[in-house]
């Protein structure tokens, strides 16, 4: 797989059969193949999420084939082949890759694909969108401790789901505005998923969260990519 780091939480996954663009808010798009199928994937409409200028986008650039894989809270634009999702389902999706959806703790979903085109080259796919552990100062304990449950009981499930299979890349919450609570979220995920590298993503454009990130948990260098 080939890896583009576009802008916050959005990436460009390229595998063999197809593209996979995550949460596109903004950000220039890089040279694509365009006899190649993309599916757009939004995990919610939030806007640092989901710009549906996208479609233009892609078709200015001249990609032949778009789909497009979006939360139910987004509605549906026009002239665009959609599966609108909802939280805890599974979905088969164009290319015989099989979709699994998470609640997320905030709004919309996060994303687990698999990519099944070649059974030997299976790749297993992870967006979080905004799940996360959103725990703040400023909120009460109770909130604080009731969105710690609802992270971890999504993450749980997502362990289950894997039954103990690797995720090959997952794009992960590492927020800096969370101060001292900003890695709780992704220290969890580590802790109890296995995965080959996770690029950390929504920093707000504070990308050395992650250098700080790898020097309060070095036991993570060989699985934490650097994103620019």
């Amino acid at each position: 797989m080939k890896i583009t780091y576009i802008h916050h939480s959005c990436f460009l996954v390229e595998t063999d059969s197809c593209y996979y663009l995550f949460d596109y808010e903004k950000g220039a798009l890089p040279q694509m193949d365009v006899t190649k199928p993309i599916l757009v994937l939004a995990s919610h409409g939030h806007h640092d999420h989901y710009n549906p200028e996208i479609f233009s986008m892609l078709r200015a650039c001249g990609m032949q084939t778009i789909y497009a894989v979006l939360s139910e809270d987004i509605p549906v634009p026009a002239n665009v082949n959609v599966l609108q999702v909802s939280p805890g389902k599974e979905y088969d999706l164009w290319h015989q890759q099989k979709l699994t959806t998470f609640q997320s703790t905030d709004e919309g979903v996060a994303f687990l694909i698999e990519d099944m085109e070649d059974e030997e080259q299976k790749k297993i796919i992870y967006h979080a969108g905004d799940l996360n552990d959103w725990v703040w100062d400023e909120e009460s304990d109770s909130y604080n401790e009731q969105m710690t449950l609802d992270y971890r009981k999504q993450i749980n499930l997502l362990a289950e789901k894997l039954n103990h299979q690797e995720i090959d890349t997952a794009f992960v919450v590492l927020d800096p505005r969370q101060e001292k609570d900003y890695d709780r979220g992704l220290c969890y995920f580590l802790e109890h998923i296995s995965v080959k590298k996770v690029y950390p993503m929504h920093y707000w454009g504070s990308p050395d969260i992650i250098g700080t990130f790898l020097q309060e948990h070095p036991e993570y260098q060989s699985q934490i990519q650097r994103t620019e």
